[in-house]
């Protein structure tokens, strides 16, 4: 399971270190995607796979499942960290994201997520402040 929030520095050639601690739980190569919430998703390859496979299962002829593959797929790209354990952020992918100088890497369980650090503490004090909301909707559907 992917878990924890780490800091890191994107160098002038879109390169940023993968934290360590993610490195092992996602392989020697995976895939990285637009997000939601204006972040990038990052999947091993197994990860990729079950998302892709449930991505084709959905029906084409509804607009909202095509678009949302288009999204999705179209935006992927099969990521190799280098000897240093950096991974390069292609240029559609890091203005999808906004990233500037200082990236936030989130472990959210199948998932590496890579947000801009400004726009990370944005999101976050906003979660943060309506989890006690978000707890006890999840309690009535019986989630929690």
């Amino acid at each position: 399971m992917l878990i924890g929030e780490y800091e890191h520095t994107l160098d002038e050639k879109k390169r940023v270190s993968l934290p360590k601690a993610f490195r092992a739980q996602l392989g020697k190569k995976m895939v990285m995607t637009r997000g939601l919430d204006n972040c990038l998703f990052v999947y091993s390859q197994e990860g990729w796979k079950k998302v892709a496979s449930r991505l084709d299962q959905l029906s084409f002829a509804q607009a909202d499942t095509r678009g949302f593959n288009r999204f999705i797929l179209s935006g992927a790209a099969e990521v190799i960290p280098d000897a240093a354990g950096r991974i390069l952020i292609p240029e559609h992918q890091k203005q999808f994201a906004g990233l500037k100088k200082t990236v936030v890497f989130a472990g959210v369980s199948d998932r590496v997520e890579i947000w801009d650090k400004e726009q990370w503490n944005i999101y976050k004090g906003r979660i943060e402040k309506q989890a006690d909301q978000m707890a006890e909707k999840l309690g009535e559907i019986g989630a929690l």
